[in-house]
């Protein structure tokens, strides 16, 4: 018998619907549920109308067998994600607007997908956790505490105009205070993410302009994480004062605070180190354990009362400090990345599009106020402080736009119940127009400075003092990046440092950077093959590249790791030199053919200078190399 479709819909006695499910089938599958019901043929389909009290009893049934149904309804938002995250790709969007753009279309006023609201909120919430553990994570306030004026000026000088033009400008549009507060400040956050993608993909991370971005963006950091905790520290208050012993709550909670961050604190001091240190020696726990420990503090943080965002915040904060924050940090960015995507398909599935309609002359307005404003803001303080137009300008298109988290936290704000929906909608109006226009401004910023170059002169002083010294971080430590760090890899690094070049060390091997490090090198923990990690080396800035990574025989894939790194490096616009070893002819003539410029052959190159000692009389090397315990060398 031919398959039929099923639409059960439950109606109270209000007329309102309280259940709906679709499923296929013949009708032999349908007729108990047939028998005794208000049924209405179309199109090959079949409508089953419950009303009163017997939809009120079935609309539990149907929910249980919705939940059948989840992974379809979760596979259908994910081939629509990549749909249009394809799309935005060919218009060079940022995944957040097209991860908008998916809630929306799922949303019930255009195909309805979303419906499993709990499990939804659930991913989101856990998505909120991980990417403010990540930004806990990126908060080592060892770099707050060497940040330039530039930076903390320019980042505190911006908050302060956007909060407070943005205050008068809501409440000149109908605002009430209180939501107009909350606008304010949810347009002075600009996105991380956004900025640092960006710049790297035009290979200006490592600018001027891009430096002194990041520094005032860590200031923003800063201030994401003042004004949460202000936002939990009001709604516990509120919620207590529902209560009797509203004093006794807070005080409460505010002692459990105290508690955690104490234990943060202990954590940091005695454990953080040794114990990440051996987790990273299998590098799939050292994910597991990160998220874990994001989701645990995130839950004792809702548990205790005070937000389980801050609770994923202090998770991050315990790590920072630790030399594997990097690593942990580029192998989280996808799973940040794809959790995120069901806070926006939740953010957008709420959205009334009936109800958007009368934000839109508000949305421009402050569109315009974020896209024009902050820049010029930044401009302005660049310029006083003695830089030239050209690196203000840069520089301030960076901020062009306001942040994911300015969702999370209109989204806190509608938690409370200080603000209404409308508000939310409002924001993620601005967040589209503004992250959506600002992608462009940054990518064609050298064209528009072109364009508006000749009017910039006002912000700019006639005596240029603060690119004549050396900017923030603007001399680079290390003239070779080292990856690999075994016997021969340390061997060459020594050398080198003995004629006089700066070397930063790279290795994957807890054992090996802990042995770098305790002679003196600088070294980083992290993946060489990762591009993610790779981004935030200092490429830009180093003569060589010097690759003694081993032939690996295990793994998904057997790529050659150091094949996949010469392409990364090419990719992120390294123009330096590079060195590879090898040891055998036809992996040199691979490598040669992904553009190495020099190829070390360790025992060839060996047996040349011990034949020239035996030869010259020169004097073999004094140094011996030790091993770092536990680590392998290169393959014979």
């Amino acid at each position: 018998m031919r398959a039929t479709i099923l639409y059960m819909i439950a109606v109270d006695v209000a007329g309102r619907t309280v259940a709906s499910h679709c499923a296929t089938g013949t009708l032999d599958d349908f007729n108990g549920i047939l028998e005794r019901r208000e049924q209405v043929r179309i199109d090959g389909g079949i409508v089953v109308m419950m009303r009163g009290r017997e939809a009120e009893a079935k609309a539990g049934e149907m929910a249980t067998a919705i939940e059948g149904y989840i992974f379809y309804e979760i596979a259908a938002l994910l081939v629509l994600a990549a749909g249009v995250g394809f799309v935005g790709l060919l218009l060079r969007q940022p995944l957040i607007v097209s991860f908008i753009a998916v809630g929306i279309l799922a949303g019930p006023s255009v195909l309805n997908i979303a419906q499993s609201d709990e499990q939804i909120d659930l991913l989101a919430e856990l998505g909120i956790a991980v990417l403010l553990f990540l930004v806990g994570l990126k908060l080592d306030f060892n770099l707050v505490r060497t940040l330039g004026p530039v930076a903390l000026v320019t980042g505190l000088g911006q908050v302060v105009f956007t909060t407070v033009f943005g205050f008068l400008i809501a409440l000149a549009l109908g605002l009430d205070a209180v939501t107009a507060i909350y606008v304010a400040i949810a347009l002075t956050f600009s996105s991380t993410i956004i900025i640092v993608k960006l710049l790297s993909d035009k290979r200006e991370i490592d600018s001027l302009h891009g430096r002194i971005a990041l520094g005032f963006l860590i200031v923003q950091d800063i201030v994401v994480v003042v004004a949460m905790i202000a936002l939990s520290a009001i709604g516990m208050g509120g919620a207590a004062a529902e209560g009797e012993n509203a004093l006794t709550e807070v005080l409460g909670v505010l002692g459990y605070g105290v508690a955690m961050l104490a234990f943060v604190v202990l954590f940091i001091r005695y454990l953080a180190n040794p114990l990440v240190e051996r987790l990273s020696r299998a590098p799939e726990l050292l994910v597991s354990f990160a998220i874990g420990w994001a989701a645990l503090l995130a839950a004792v943080g809702h548990y205790l009362g005070f937000g389980k965002e801050l609770g994923g915040l202090l998770a991050g904060v315990s790590l920072a400090s630790t030399p594997f924050r990097e690593a942990i940090a580029a192998r989280l960015a996808s799973l940040r990345d794809f959790l995120l995507l069901f806070f926006f398909i939740a953010l957008g599935a709420s959205l009334d599009l009936s109800v958007l309609g009368a934000s839109v002359g508000p949305a421009i307005v402050l569109s315009l106020f974020v896209l024009i404003g902050n820049p010029l803001i930044v401009l302005a303080i660049m310029g006083a402080m003695g830089y030239r137009k050209r690196t203000g300008f840069l520089a301030g298109l960076t901020v062009a736009q306001i942040s994911e988290f300015s969702l999370i936290f209109m989204a806190m704000g509608v938690a409370i119940g200080h603000v209404a929906e409308d508000a939310l909608g409002l924001v993620t109006l601005v967040g589209l127009v503004t992250i959506a226009a600002s992608t462009y401004m940054i990518t064609y910023s050298h064209q528009l400075y072109g364009l508006f170059e000749p009017v910039l002169g006002v912000f700019e002083r006639r005596r240029k003092t603060a690119e004549d010294a050396d900017p923030p971080g603007a001399a680079s430590p290390h003239d070779v990046i080292l990856f690999g760090l075994g016997r021969y890899g340390l061997g060459i690094a020594s050398a080198l440092r003995d004629s006089g070049r700066r070397i930063l060390g790279v290795d994957f091997s807890p054992e090996a950077v802990r042995h770098a490090r305790a002679q003196g090198f600088d070294v980083v923990f992290g993946d060489a093959t990762d591009p993610e990690f790779l981004a935030h080396l200092p490429l830009a800035r180093a003569d060589w590249l010097v690759m003694a990574v081993p032939e690996h025989d295990t793994g998904l894939t057997h790529d050659d790791p150091r094949q996949a790194l010469l392409r990364a490096v090419r990719d992120l616009g390294f123009d330096g030199r590079i060195a590879v070893a090898a040891h055998r002819d036809a992996t040199a003539m691979m490598l040669q053919a992904e553009r190495a410029d020099l190829i070390l052959m360790p025992y060839r190159d060996a047996a040349f200078a011990a034949a020239r000692m035996i030869t010259d009389d020169a004097r073999a090397p004094d140094r011996i190399v030790a091993d770092p315990e536990g680590q392998k060398e290169l393959p014979a």
